[in-house]
């Protein structure tokens, strides 16, 4: 059986995620700062008749947090074939660049950025072992330099934090592809779209399910699907 494990992924996107991936025969490790909300929603899709779920403690910023989840992960299965860097945040707001904390901003990158670059590079050696090795960037409309050059959506200017971690978080993901273009990894970046989650006090206009669709889609590709490219439910987007 083939392993997933995906950051973040005790509510919200992350969540449902799990639901899909678990349904499609997959055994998925819930990543979780807080082990008790973890192991909380391994016992929610236990109820819905998935026994092939487990919790994995990780805090995405923390080195320390992370080294030890892969330890615990290698100890369980020796390899892993799916990695999903879901764990976000939205940092505080209003975020104009010109004018924001320069802390938020710090803030938003260890958890988008810094976060999952250093959980990819703890586990890129478990992900070596399987024979097709995934992995999925969770990012956002708002990642897409060419969307900022041509959207007058003046409300868009409130997550300029969050925005500038995920084109960072674009760029991780296509000089990764670039590093690993000669292997059988696939390694892309996926919008799941405007989501109601409490990242946006549950403005956002699908359900978590609808979105995790996306994500699923992107983490189950073929060998001879893409890798460094960046997409939504509609295709490849624009960097």
């Amino acid at each position: 059986m083939k392993t997933v494990l995906i950051t973040g992924a005790n509510k919200g996107i992350g969540f449902e995620t799990a639901r899909q991936m678990a349904a499609l025969g997959y055994f998925v490790y819930i990543g979780c700062r807080d082990l008790s909300k973890g192991l909380e929603a391994v016992r929610q899709l236990n109820a819905t008749g998935l026994a092939n779920i487990d919790c994995i403690q990780i805090d995405t910023t923390d080195i320390s947090s992370v080294q030890a989840a892969r330890r615990i992960l290698d100890s369980k299965s020796g390899r892993l074939d799916i990695l999903i860097n879901n764990a976000g945040i939205a940092g505080d707001q209003p975020q104009h660049i010109s004018t924001g904390s320069i802390d938020n901003l710090r803030n938003v990158f260890e958890t988008n950025f810094f976060g999952a670059v250093q959980t990819t590079t703890a586990f890129i050696d478990l992900l070596r072992q399987s024979p097709e090795p995934r992995i999925v960037n969770v990012s956002s409309q708002l990642a897409s330099l060419s969307f900022h050059t041509n959207s007058q959506n003046p409300n868009h200017r409130i997550y300029d934090a969050y925005s500038c971690s995920k084109t960072a978080l674009n760029a991780f993901t296509v000089m990764l592809a670039k590093e690993y273009a000669d292997t059988n990894f696939k390694i892309n970046s996926v919008e799941p779209g405007y989501t109601a989650t409490d990242l946006n006090g549950f403005k956002g206009l699908q359900t978590p399910a609808q979105a995790a669709e996306v994500i699923v889609k992107y983490a189950t590709i073929d060998d001879a699907g893409a890798t460094g490219k960046y997409f939504n439910k509609e295709g490849e987007m624009a960097w």
